[in-house]
């Protein structure tokens, strides 16, 4: 699922609220209070249970054709996301909602270096309507031909992910499994991305 012409989504388990207020998320980077979307751009990287870690990986103009044959894999699309096997239990019964809200109340947000993640209010907004039912999570990536990819541990993978010419996001990595080995960030690639690691989430 993803928004209309003019519109965004804000993707929740919770398919009562009636009006959303901005406030400080606990897992983001900003310090501001937000009410959090996403365009249709970014809705994919929200096609899971809120609390699921995922680790995402796309091909953007400045990836190189080994890495993406050798992360998203050969003839396998431009697009990958991972989880871990502890999660597919709730990929498969959550049931997620899409709330719908006019795109001229929001404005798109940014890290240093990256593209917009996300759109943003800073006032208060009510949904276009009731939230609609997103459906199968899983047939949600295979409508799109998005590679849904199935780890025992996501870090190495997004080791391997931050280290090369990808467009990137991670959301909820916090709750992985922890790392079998302990990598220090001079380890990993540091230039600049499309899209750079972000906790912040609608």
């Amino acid at each position: 699922m993803r928004p209309a012409p003019g519109e965004v989504l804000h993707f929740s388990e919770d398919p009562t609220i009636t009006r959303f207020e901005p406030h400080v998320a606990a897992t983001s980077s900003q310090p501001e209070a937000y009410v959090w979307a996403v365009d249709a751009s970014q809705a994919p990287s929200y096609w899971f249970p809120r609390q699921c870690p995922r680790a995402m990986a796309w091909a953007g103009p400045s990836t190189s054709d080994v890495d993406r044959d050798r992360i998203v894999g050969a003839g396998c699309g431009e697009r990958v996301h991972a989880i871990e096997y502890a999660w597919w239990e709730a990929m498969r019964t959550t049931t997620l909602y899409a709330y719908r809200f006019a795109a001229d109340q929001f404005r798109p947000i940014a890290s240093l270096y990256t593209e917009p993640y996300a759109q943003v209010a800073t006032s208060p907004v009510v949904p276009l309507a009731a939230p609609s039912p997103v459906g199968n999570l899983i047939e949600c990536h295979a409508r799109a031909g998005i590679q849904l990819r199935l780890l025992d541990n996501l870090w190495p993978f997004w080791d391997e992910v931050r280290g090369s010419t990808l467009a990137f996001s991670g959301i909820r990595l916090r709750n992985a499994s922890p790392r079998a080995v302990a990598v220090s960030p001079s380890d990993l690639s540091t230039r600049p991305r499309c899209l750079g690691w972000s906790e912040s989430t609608p």
